[in-house]
């Protein structure tokens, strides 16, 4: 009998996003889960997880269902498990079994891979990055995470493990620590939290007038909404997060030479506050050859969706 679904999931640092597609790509049903478990407590999140895509499954019969896609930070698609995670406290510093725990549990076949290159998939099926067969996938949310597709092809590398973009250094010198234990990579400065410890070290270093001095604990969102409000000091923030960024995409340009490089996540939808500095940065910064020829634009996939989708062609 032919199984009409699939299940698509995306692991975050924050939350798990799990849904139910069809052959057309339509999500039948999705929820989400907690993605924050402590250090000890790997196998109470996967048994969380196997539950909740029982009883998301239940619409359609779990007997429908052909395959598990998983995208998770640092998934390995060779092997099916999630390797030093640094967003995720059960993650992290070990090797988490994942697509044969649950694989076992569910008595479903599993593929995993890096949640970033699951959402690069989903862009270019179903998203603004259709057609293409050379571009960079940009996720911009609790960390920096990146697909690279190269003639039409995720790029993987020789352990799994390529394309992590993130952790190429973008400082130098004095470089902020970061969640991976080197210092100055571009998570530590473009990611959500990269924005806030920004606005939070300039803040203590300025005595310059801000609706930020008013937020008690200081996030992105917060930084975003003062930005809005023309906040001098929250426009500077993102002018500084995106010529950061800016300058690191002219770096990925020059070994991959991509029609696109797509922005997807909670910082993307800053819009002009982002793109703009980011676009000129990046021109700046191009050799002659690759100038004007890179397009920078947002996902054409709704934040919910796009990782979903990606991590469930995994499992056709």
């Amino acid at each position: 009998m032919e199984k009409n679904f699939v299940v698509g999931v995306d692991i975050g640092g924050q939350t798990t996003k799990i849904g139910v597609v069809d052959r057309k790509g339509n999500i039948i049903k999705q929820t989400v889960i907690n993605s924050k478990y402590g250090a000890n407590e790997a196998l109470v999140f996967m048994s969380a997880l196997c539950n909740t895509i029982r009883e998301l499954a239940s619409e359609v019969g779990l007997e429908n269902i052909q395959g598990i896609g998983i995208g998770a930070p640092n998934g390995n698609y060779y092997t099916g498990t999630i390797e030093d995670a640094a967003n995720l406290e059960w993650g992290k510093g070990r090797t988490v079994p994942l697509a044969e725990t649950v694989s076992r549990e569910l008595g479903i076949a599993v593929t995993v891979t890096n949640d970033a290159n699951a959402a690069a998939v989903g862009e270019m099926t179903y998203g603004a990055a259709k057609g293409m067969k050379n571009f960079i996938m940009i996720t911009l949310g609790t960390g920096v995470g990146s697909g690279i597709v190269i003639n039409g092809d995720v790029v993987y590398g020789h352990d799994g493990f390529a394309g992590e973009l993130g952790h190429t250094c973008a400082v130098r010198e004095n470089g902020r620590s970061c969640g991976c234990g080197k210092s100055g990579c571009l998570e530590a400065y473009a990611s959500a939290i990269g924005v806030a410890r920004t606005a939070k070290e300039w803040l203590e270093k300025s005595s310059e007038p801000s609706l930020l001095r008013e937020v008690e604990n200081i996030s992105s969102k917060e930084v975003y909404e003062a930005a809005v409000k023309g906040d001098k000091l929250a426009l500077e923030i993102f002018d500084y997060t995106g010529r950061m960024l800016g300058r690191s995409f002219a770096d990925f340009v020059a070994f991959s030479a991509p029609q696109a490089i797509v922005l997807f996540g909670g910082l993307a939808r800053a819009g002009e506050f982002i793109f703009k500095p980011a676009k000129e940065e990046m021109e700046a910064n191009l050799i002659s050859i690759w100038k004007g020829k890179v397009e920078l634009i947002p996902s054409a996939l709704k934040e919910s969706d796009a990782a979903i989708l990606g991590a469930s062609a995994l499992a056709w």
